[in-house]
């Protein structure tokens, strides 16, 4: 780029530390880091010349306005629902659009304007969604290319701590919004399984978590993601009989919130807690008037073998304690989420990992089928970025670098199916140590 280009970066959160680095280095960037909380934004820019952090309320309108106006392109880092909004602002001023989020509704909708004035608003950029189409697209590409058709595919992808740093009840860790991990527990979701469409309403959904062996790390446990049947569209693979997309935690995971969304700690409906303690809002979800029969009807209720460690995971994160919730708080949800942001955090030096593992079944002319297993497995660095950052904030970064030098011809609101994005991304990608194995058996 012979002109230094200008990148908005919105929000300074967990994972944008690694596109910042990389848009100001490797790209030759000048980058505007913008954060409610100033401290968060000068952290991610670390002093680097061609940086520079600013304080910014995303429902200033006209300070939004002001900050797109001045930039090449924008990279959205915020809560989803910010992004339709700060679309329009990119398409009033005629900005590229960069977010790791899935396409909503308002989103798709700008489809049209966004190719009328031959923008890009590239999401679902990130890992999960993200490095997942893009390693997805790349085997089905080449299975088309060899006159083949995809018959199965089936994949699960987790955030989760190393195992020397999975050191709680849980098994589980934050490197992503809390709340965004608890709201993922209450969907529903839909996937097609050998000819079968399956629904699975929320209250069901961690039923019957399915086991995975993961080489060199050990057993996990999956469950369905949102809506997998709309995939068949987006890969392009509408003859496939089974289609799954999911999330992988440690084992334990889905039973012990199958119980706690029985008990109604997800709620989010506005409620009177004042006063209350983490026992006394059990004994309210569960319609009791004494906190003190709480534990005995807990375990009365859940008596499978199962549920003991269900309940010594519930006693470890402090629900059956007299201890007052958080000052301000007015829903259930609102509370678990700083509960389990402070019980479940990472230490200092602490590791933690992504997994992503492919299954893809392909059927060939002639009879022949073909099972294609890819993982890809990454861990943070002690005392440097996460794992999940490194692979969510890089991918994105080189999608920003790809449109600034105008090597993504596509226009409009995309995601990275399309060979132009995701053959570079994922080449460039193994030079930061992200690569997958990838194996490949005969099915009879």
């Amino acid at each position: 780029m012979s002109v230094r280009k200008k990148v908005l970066v919105l929000g300074a959160g967990l994972v944008a530390r690694p596109l910042v680095d990389y848009l100001l280095k490797r790209a030759g960037c000048e980058v505007v880091a913008a954060d409610l909380v100033l401290d968060k934004a000068q952290g991610i820019v670390a002093g680097h010349r061609q940086g520079r952090a600013v304080s910014l309320d995303i429902e200033n309108e006209a300070e939004l306005a002001s900050f797109v106006a001045g930039s090449d392109l924008v990279v959205s880092f915020l809560p989803f629902g910010y992004h339709p909004r700060i679309a329009r602002h990119c398409l009033d001023r005629g900005k590229h659009l960069v977010t790791s989020s899935y396409v909503s509704e308002a989103m798709r909708a700008l489809d049209a304007a966004a190719r009328a004035k031959k923008l890009i608003f590239l999401n679902e950029v990130g890992l999960d969604p993200g490095i997942d189409h893009m390693e997805a697209m790349r085997i089905i590409q080449g299975v088309w290319d060899r006159g083949g058709e995809i018959i199965g595919f089936v994949s699960y992808c987790g955030g989760l701590p190393a195992p020397e740093a999975k050191t709680n009840p849980f098994g589980y860790k934050f490197s992503w919004s809390p709340l965004g991990v608890l709201l993922a527990a209450k969907n529903s979701a839909k996937f097609l399984w050998e000819g079968q469409q399956v629904y699975l309403p929320a209250d069901k959904l961690f039923d019957e978590p399915a086991s995975l062996s993961i080489e060199g790390l050990g057993t996990f446990e999956g469950y369905p993601n949102r809506d997998s049947l709309s995939y068949l569209q987006v890969y392009g693979i509408p003859g496939a009989r089974t289609m799954l997309r999911g999330t992988l935690r440690w084992p334990g995971w889905c039973r012990t919130f199958k119980r706690i969304k029985e008990l109604n700690l997800l709620d989010e409906a506005e409620e009177n807690l004042g006063g209350l303690t983490w026992k006394g809002l059990l004994a309210k979800k569960m319609g009791l008037k004494e906190n003190e029969k709480v534990g005995s009807l807990l375990k009365a209720r859940f008596k499978d073998p199962e549920d003991k460690q269900v309940l010594e995971r519930m006693e470890w994160l402090g629900l059956l304690k007299e201890k007052p919730l958080p000052p301000g708080r007015r829903t259930a949800l609102q509370a678990l989420v700083d509960l389990l942001a402070d019980r479940l955090r990472y230490e200092p030096g602490e590791r933690d990992m992504i997994v992503l593992r492919h299954e893809i079944t392909a059927a060939y002319p002639g009879g022949k089928k073909e099972s294609v297993l890819s993982t890809l497995v990454d861990f943070g660095l002690p005392g440097g970025d996460s794992a999940m950052a490194r692979t969510v904030g890089l991918p994105a970064a080189i999608c920003a670098r790809l449109i600034l030098e105008d090597k993504i011809k596509d226009r409009g609101v995309l995601i990275p199916t399309i060979r132009g994005v995701y053959a570079p991304v994922l080449r460039e990608l193994q030079a930061y140590g992200l690569r997958f194995r990838e194996t490949r058996e005969a099915v009879h």
